[in-house]
């Protein structure tokens, strides 16, 4: 299986982390005046400039004078405008999009891929649901700061955590239905390695005794019960690529007919 790339939520948090450097020691802001521009709790902001958190990923970015430029610029927004969600995420795109990995969508006939007509609204819908998701996110985002208590900033933030995959997978969708492909097929990996994620998803369960979420209240059972939601959802999405793995064992059984 190929490497996987940094997920949304890892772009944002790489720009948190970057713009946190430029207010400490960049504009001379205590970390607590930091965090709260950031909408971040202050222990966050103290692990990102320590280095313990995230140091891999965020050590080829420190020495890139790219990457500082968008992250100075941000927090001079952010001061200005006393914290804004939005110019984080803002920049955290621009950052994907600058040292991010290239999506390739597969050549007409590749193995996995295959060219259909696709009507011209699709690509405009994905793009107008882009644009919802987005403003989903600096919403939440907003909330999570306006919030007084952690998990209810949890809650939110998860939200908006979702959303910006939302919007990463509808863009991804976007590229291909541009090169005109509407239909894709698992390549990379083998059936054996769904299989066994499966079986790990399952022990992983088993190993739990009970289940405390009766027992929770308000918004502690409300996370929970959203950890629980995308267990079922993880289940029907590896269920779902089993099920596209059998498409794709049928169609390559089907004889060619030679032409002519």
């Amino acid at each position: 299986m190929t490497e996987s790339a940094p997920s949304p939520v890892a772009w944002v948090q790489v720009m948190q982390a970057l713009v946190a450097r430029e207010l400490v020691e960049g504009f001379g802001l205590p970390e607590r005046q930091a965090a709260h521009l950031l909408g971040i709790v202050p222990s966050s902001v103290s692990q990102y400039l320590s280095g313990k958190r995230l140091a891999p990923m965020l050590a080829r970015f420190l020495g890139d004078e790219e990457a500082r430029r968008v992250a100075r610029r941000s927090a001079q927004e952010l001061v200005e405008g006393h914290g804004d969600p939005k110019v984080v995420l803002e920049a955290a795109v621009l950052l994907s999009n600058r040292f991010g990995p290239r999506h390739r969508a597969p050549r007409k006939g590749a193995a996995g891929a295959e060219a259909r007509t696709v009507g011209r609204e699709i690509p405009r819908w994905l793009r107008h649901r882009i644009a919802g998701e987005q403003n989903a996110v600096a919403e939440c985002m907003r909330l999570a700061q306006k919030s007084r208590d952690e998990l209810t900033r949890a809650l939110f933030r998860q939200i908006a955590s979702d959303s910006l995959r939302h919007a990463e997978i509808v863009a991804s969708l976007a590229a291909y239905l541009d090169r005109g492909i509407s239909s894709s097929l698992p390549t990379g990996i083998t059936r054996a390695d769904v299989e066994d994620l499966v079986r790990r998803e399952h022990e992983a369960e088993a190993s739990l005794e009970g289940d405390p979420g009766p027992d929770l209240g308000g918004v502690m059972r409300i996370l929970w019960q959203s950890m629980e939601a995308d267990e079922r959802k993880h289940e029907l999405l590896l269920e779902a690529l089993l099920a596209a793995d059998d498409q794709a064992g049928e169609e390559a059984a089907i004889p060619r007919v030679p032409p002519g």
